[in-house]
Formats: C-alpha cells, structure tokens, sequence
C-alpha cells in the first residue's frame, strides 16, 4: 500500500466537522489525527470500520458539555497513518494502538463508546486490563464473528486481495458516485443526512482509506474475544438499533448469553449508525449511565436501578 496516501489535512480536511478540536500526535508509529474537547472525566469514541471522527461529529459536541471528550481516527483511516504491518489493522494490533495512544496522551478514560468495531477494540483493551473505565457502551457493537468470513480457506485469499493496491483503487472509483455511497449507507438501515452523506463519500474516495478499510476486515478476528468475552469485568451496555441491517439485532442476545451482566437497550427505529441518526437520544444514554456509575454527579433522584 506505498502508493496509497491518507487523505491530505489541507485539502480534504478543510472543513472537517469539529476540525477546531483537532490535533495530531504521534504513537506506536503512527501519526494519529485526533479530536478532543470538553472538560471533567475522560470520554473515549472509537469510530468503526470504514469511518473516522467525523462519525461523532453531532455526539462529540453534546457530550463535550460534560465530559473530557477524546475521538481519533484508527490506524489507515481519516488522517491518521497506515500501520507498516498489515496486522497493524487487526483486532489485536488496533487495540495496542489505542493503548499506545492513550499512553502518550497521559489519558485514563472513566467512559468508553464504541460503535460497531470500535466496540471489539474496547472490549479487547478491557479483556487486558489495559483500559479500565467504569463502563463501556457499544453501539450496535460488533463483538462475534461473521458466519463463514474466517474460515482457514477463505482468510488468505481475502486478505490476498483486500491488501492489493488495485482494489482499493477500484473501491474508491466505484464510490466516486453518489448513489453507490447512498446504496452503501441504506445497507446500514439508517438514514443519514446530506452532510454525513457526503463525508461518508469524501473518505470512500480516498484509496488509503478503502484499502485500510478492507485489509482490517480481511485481517479482523474476533473469535478470541468471543471465548473470552465471559471474562470481562468492565461493565457493558449493548445498544442496538432495531433496524441495523449490519449487524443484526439478534446478535446482542448472544452476546448476553456469553455475559449475562451486560445491559441491552434497543432504539427501534434505529439503525447501524444509531448515534449519527438520533446523537440526542445517545448522548442523553452516555450521560445517564455515567451518572449511574458515579462517573458523573448524579441527578437528584437518580439510582443505580433506573433504567
């Protein structure tokens, strides 16, 4: 991927949501473009696959009101470098990544969120006692494997693939038109606006990001996470979108079956990018629950038993 440059800062970036929060660090080789602001305890946003800061473009703001937000693109995505070793983008590597990041940043987030990805990356960091939060919150996380995407077969000719320069330019021109972006979001069951429409676009069309894109999901795994799951000790709130297409719903109860301790709230007219669709109804969620684990004040009357 030598020949595949991240999307360019001046130009691409020029009018990057909350882009006035915005710095760039370096850690675990890697320069990370990342977003922070607010004030109070520590609130951790990891983004999925094939999306960046901008996915929290509405949420970040609302939760900046009362926490110390912290948002950065993963590796090979929006601003932030390409890891030189594929495994760089595994579910592994990522998760030594944000760890590393954390570290430089002198950072111990009390609140964690994770969408869909971004979710597994928490819950690996938890499982090694790496980040210890008062909870995490997966938004329509995706903590189990995909049926069939890793069998020994498949994995090698995938990756083989997914790792080629040429496919990802391919991916990136078939993006380049509007209705195959609008068709790559309805396959998420929500429905975004123009502007997340168009950012979605913007990075689709940046070979780098594809191509980080799709060589993290030919190199994903989750299947330790999954048999170790039942370990985990953080606190874990599954919000599901009833209308998520990607991840469906039904998922959340196996992961429930694994970790009966995990808490299920479902949005059901909702889909894949719940916080992007309804930001109000996430914040408000992110908060109540940081008020529930003393993370916040709570409000008067609030307990640990409201729902």
């Amino acid at each position: 991927m030598g020949g595949l440059h991240t999307p360019d800062w001046d130009r691409d970036g020029a009018d990057w949501p909350n882009r006035e929060y915005s710095r760039f660090v370096e850690a675990a080789g890697l320069r990370w473009h990342v977003q922070r602001t607010g004030r109070g305890p520590v609130c951790l946003l990891i983004h999925g696959t094939g999306a960046s800061t901008h996915s929290f473009r509405d949420l970040l703001p609302r939760l900046a009101e009362h926490f110390d937000v912290l948002a950065p693109d993963l590796p090979g995505h929006g601003f932030t470098s390409r890891p030189t070793d594929d495994e760089g983008l595994s579910l592994a590597g990522m998760a030594a990544g944000i760890a590393a990041l954390l570290s430089v940043l002198d950072v111990a987030p009390t609140i964690a969120v994770g969408h869909s990805a971004g979710a597994a990356i928490l819950c690996r960091l938890g499982l090694d006692r790496t980040l210890r939060p008062a909870e995490i919150i997966s938004l329509n996380g995706a903590l189990l494997p995909l049926s069939g995407f890793k069998h020994p077969a498949v994995t090698p000719l995938v990756r083989a693939i997914a790792s080629s320069d040429w496919v990802s330019r391919f991916f990136a021109r078939r993006l380049e038109s509007p209705r195959e972006v609008a068709r790559m979001l309805a396959a998420t069951g929500s429905t975004l606006d123009a502007r997340g429409m168009e950012l979605y676009g913007r990075l689709s069309r940046s070979p780098a990001h594809a191509g980080a894109a799709l060589t993290m999901m030919a190199v994903w795994d989750v299947r330790p996470l999954e048999r170790q799951l039942a370990s985990l000790t953080v606190p874990l709130t599954l919000v599901v979108g009833s209308r998520d297409r990607m991840i469906l719903p039904g998922e959340a109860s196996k992961v429930r079956r694994l970790l009966p301790t995990a808490q299920l709230v479902q949005f059901p007219e909702l889909g894949h990018l719940a916080h992007e669709e309804r930001p109000d109804f996430i914040a408000e969620l992110v908060v109540t629950h940081a008020r529930l684990r003393g993370v916040l004040v709570p409000s008067r009357g609030l307990s640990i038993q409201d729902p």
